[in-house]
Formats: structure tokens, sequence, C-alpha cells
């Protein structure tokens, strides 16, 4: 959907479900993280693309505290709730992301944010790892900034507060962990560019981002998003359970964050033995795998930024393999489908293939020539068909721009 179409299919589902205009609608898109999974939460870098699937929201305020909210998914069924004495986790389904947008809101201090009707309608394939979620809660984050006048969206500086919020509602009140890379690309991509996301706390948001070229017209390629309909479910304890173990590793290294390790290992004069000594440090296999994921991951994103800026296509390629390789046999989130995508893509010509988002199902990204994804992606569903998965949906991925009111 381009946003005329989007914000004219949110305004009528607006009016069929409240008998009123809505004040506005805005979007926010989606996200394919380039390289770097797993690492937000560790302070570490990612380097995530906007897409240009978004979800729109038809939003207008009211003078109570109450919520109504319906999406295209079930457009006969209004999701209720009230923001007056709410606390965390205490809205059940999917009205939890765009009512605890609301809630840390005025948990933030913002008491000026009361109730709203809304109306979501979004062509960001649910469960596909590209972050759906966020598309939901930062297009509502940005409606509510807009409605309300807080004036937080007109600056990159301000969407913070407003990303804290999303992330927030994420986390506590839908009870899905999320690191905020998400959110960011959301909130602060930029047509033609990746974010490189720098999650290290004690940067400030100005300083914690940069826009790196991400042209792919000019080295003749396409980025293949293949989702591979696995089911994609980050809320069962799996996600958190890393994460924990992630915290855990720190404490025993006696760091902040995994980030201090990954960089004290990147400046060592022999970074093989840094990092054997690191893992000898921690108590378990389990454990060791995980932060060697995390350690390396980081270092790639470096190494992807410079390889594609110089134009090494070939590099990056591996670079995207050698990611997948790690989050498939260290940080063990992929799955068989995502595997057998990966494989099948690099067997057919592409430069370097990988699973993409926080796994356990969802999308893998591929790097192809220009002319070559249907080709690939048809590769892909033949082997799908061969071993009784359900079809996979390809997308054609450029980077695009945050969110923004459209109508």
């Amino acid at each position: 959907m381009g946003d005329a179409e989007g914000a004219a299919a949110a305004r009528e589902l607006f009016e069929q479900a409240y008998g009123e205009a809505p004040a506005g609608v805005w979007a926010a898109p989606g996200r394919v993280n380039l390289i770097g999974e797993h690492t937000d939460y560790n302070a570490g870098l990612c380097l995530p693309i906007a897409l240009p699937h978004r979800t729109y929201i038809a939003l207008k305020p009211r003078e109570d505290t109450s919520v109504r909210v319906v999406s295209d998914v079930s457009p006969d069924k209004v999701a209720q709730a009230d923001l007056d004495g709410l606390t965390a986790g205490g809205v059940d389904g999917w009205a939890a992301y765009p009512v605890g947008v609301a809630w840390a809101l005025r948990e933030a201090g913002f008491g000026q944010v009361e109730g709203f009707d809304a109306a979501f309608t979004s062509c960001v394939p649910l469960g596909s790892g590209l972050s759906s979620s966020a598309a939901m809660t930062c297009s509502t984050a940005l409606a509510l900034d807009d409605v309300y006048g807080l004036g937080f969206g007109s600056s990159d500086a301000g969407r913070i507060t407003l990303i804290n919020a999303a992330i927030a509602a994420e986390n506590d009140m839908a009870g899905a962990s999320t690191g905020g890379l998400d959110q960011n690309a959301s909130m602060r991509c930029t047509p033609g560019h990746a974010l490189l996301l720098d999650c290290r706390p004690e940067l400030t948001p100005l300083e914690n981002v940069s826009q790196q070229e991400f042209d792919l017209d000019k080295y003749n390629l396409e980025l293949l998003v293949v989702d591979t309909q696995a089911p994609h479910q980050l809320n069962d304890g799996q996600y958190a359970q890393r994460r924990a173990t992630c915290e855990e590793a720190a404490k025993i290294l006696g760091v902040a964050n995994l980030r201090v390790t990954a960089d004290g290992i990147s400046k060592a004069d022999d970074q093989f033995q840094a990092l054997k000594e690191t893992l000898d440090a921690l108590p378990d296999e389990t454990m060791k795998k995980r932060v060697r994921h995390v350690v390396t991951e980081i270092e790639r994103v470096r190494s992807f930024v410079r390889a594609f800026a110089q134009g090494d296509i070939k590099a990056a390629g591996r670079l995207f393999n050698a990611s997948h390789d790690s989050l498939a046999a260290d940080y063990e989130v992929t799955v068989p489908e995502l595997d057998i995508a990966v494989d099948v893509a690099r067997k057919n010509g592409a430069y370097g293939a990988r699973m993409t988002g926080g796994g356990f199902g969802g999308s893998i990204i591929a790097l192809v020539d220009k002319g070559r994804s249907r080709e690939v992606a048809q590769k892909i569903a033949d082997a799908f068909a061969v071993h009784g998965f359900h079809q996979p949906r390809a997308l054609a991925a450029v980077a695009s721009s945050s969110a923004h009111r459209v109508d």
C-alpha cells in the first residue's frame, strides 16, 4: 500500500467502526535489520533499514480516558481499555500495544495524554520478523504526540521520547521483550540509507545513530526478503532467556554489558586469543555460545558497513552468511524454514543470506544481483513445497522513510 491507499483504508475502517471521521492518519514502517542481531540489548551495533511496508493508524482523541481500537485483521471487533488506574500488563491481546503507548506516555509524565479511538490497517506482514509490532506502537506514538501537542515528533532528538514509550508498551504492557532496534528504525530511518544504531546507554540520542548509504542500485543489487511463514513468537520466553543469559555473562565478566567486552576484544593485538580468554572465564557451554555470537556479531556490523561503502559486495555477502551461521549454531534462534531458505538462496547465486529479526520464525534476507530476486524466491518456494512447509512470501526491500503523518 502506498500512503494514499493506506490512509484511505484506515480512514474508512475508522468511520465504519466509530461513525465519525478521525483527526488524521499517521504511518510507521516495518523494518529489516541488515546485520547486527541480538546486539541491541547488549549495547551493541545494528544496521536496520525502514521498509516501504507500513502500518497506518487513523486516530481521534477523546475527552475521557477510554481507548477503543480496531484493526483490519478483525474489522468487526473493537477492543476497549481504560487508561485510568491502568498498570503494566493490564491489557490482553494485541490492544496492549497501542494502549501501552498511551499508558507509557502518561507514566513518563505526560498527563495531557488521554483516551482515543483508533483504527489500524497494515501491509507489514504479521509474524514475519519485520517488526509489525514496532510499526503499530510507533505510528500510535506519533499520532498521540500530534493530537495531544507533545511536540516530540518533529525532531530526531524529540522522537527518542516517543521511541521510549513504544519500547515500554512492548516490554511492560504487552510482555514482549524488545531492545529498541525496531522502534529506532521505524522512527529514525531515512530513504536510501541504513541506520547504524549504537546502543551504548551512555550515548545521547544524537550520538547513537549515523546514516549509512545503502544504495542497491549503485551496485546493481536487490535485497530479497522472504517471509518464511514460520510463526514468529518472541513472547514465549526464548528471547527473554537469551537476554538474561547475556546479562548474567556480563556480570561474571565484570562489565556493564557485552559491548564493553566486544570493544576490548576488537582492540586486542590477538583478537582470537582475547575471545578465547573471555569465553574461558564463563561457566557453561551455552553461555559461551551466546557471548561468542554477540561479540562476533558486533564486529560483523562494523565490517559490513566498511565493505558496502567500499563496494566489496562479496565481502558483505560473506558477513551475511557468517551472521546467520552464528545465529544458528551459537544463539540457536533459527528454525528449519529459515535455514533451508538461506541455504537455497546461497546455492542459487546470492552473495549472502541470513535470517533477520529475533528468530524462531520470521524472514530471511538475501543480497542478489538485480533481476534475480524472483528466480531465487521461486527456488525457495519449490524447496518449501518439497519439505511440506507453508509457501513463503517474497518482498523487495528498499531503504525507505520513517514514521510520518500521511493525512
